[in-house]
């Protein structure tokens, strides 16, 4: 059974989800308190965290972040703040997906399964000749053999950069090709998210060596 952890103070909502997932063989354990949330994670694993913005005492944003830092979980952010500032923020700050409010249980269903999908898909490992290296298998990227932690988004995101070094990427054809990026993200997103990956992998990020933008076009990798 696939366990999920929610952090939603709209009680008759979580409710509502909690019952319709358990249909589905998914068992929800929610907390209005986003405090109490946060202390659920450090006694339980869960598959997926679900995380509404709004939130008492502390902002969903906030949580995010905290649970980014210390945890190794999908998170889908569920929240009826639709201002593209915040969608950008949550990308930032490491959200796999994010979904509007109002929306469809069978939608978020769907969601929870692409996200799942994504975090645990087993392929061929790629033998890539360079600086960086993958393991699909292993969901794993290196960088002259040392290990680099990503979130989802962003392995997905690098993987598709190494698959397709030294040619040129537009920011419309990461939209297309690389699934963890939400349908509904905008082109100003893919930079902040390549922002993430620079200062992960630059010794300078400021002064790119691998992850180079090419004016007018796109980015492009330098897997040398």
């Amino acid at each position: 059974m696939i366990k999920i952890l929610m952090i939603e103070d709209d009680r008759e909502m979580a409710e509502l989800i909690s019952e319709f997932l358990a249909r589905h063989n998914i068992s929800v354990k929610n907390y209005e308190n986003p405090e109490l949330g946060l202390s659920e994670l450090n006694i339980k694993m869960y598959d997926l965290l679900i995380l509404d913005l709004s939130l008492p005492n502390i902002d969903g944003l906030e949580v995010c972040r905290l649970v980014r830092e210390k945890w190794d979980i999908p998170i889908i952010i569920s929240s009826a703040r639709s201002d593209i500032a915040d969608k950008t923020a949550c990308f930032y700050m490491g959200a796999d997906d994010y979904l509007p409010k109002p929306y469809e249980p069978q939608e978020l269903l769907l969601r929870i399964h692409s996200v799942l999908r994504r975090t645990n898909k087993a392929s061929v490992e790629e033998e890539v000749k360079g600086v960086f290296t993958q393991d699909e298998n292993r969901h794993e990227i290196k960088k002259n053999g040392e290990l680099i932690y990503f979130t989802n988004a962003e392995f997905e995101i690098m993987a598709y950069f190494i698959k397709k070094q030294s040619f040129v990427i537009s920011r419309e054809e990461l939209l297309t090709n690389v699934g963890s990026i939400n349908y509904e993200s905008s082109l100003k997103s893919i930079d902040v998210m390549i922002g993430r990956l620079r200062a992960k992998i630059e010794e300078n990020p400021k002064q790119p060596r691998y992850i180079i933008s090419v004016r007018g076009l796109g980015y492009k990798l330098i897997n040398e």
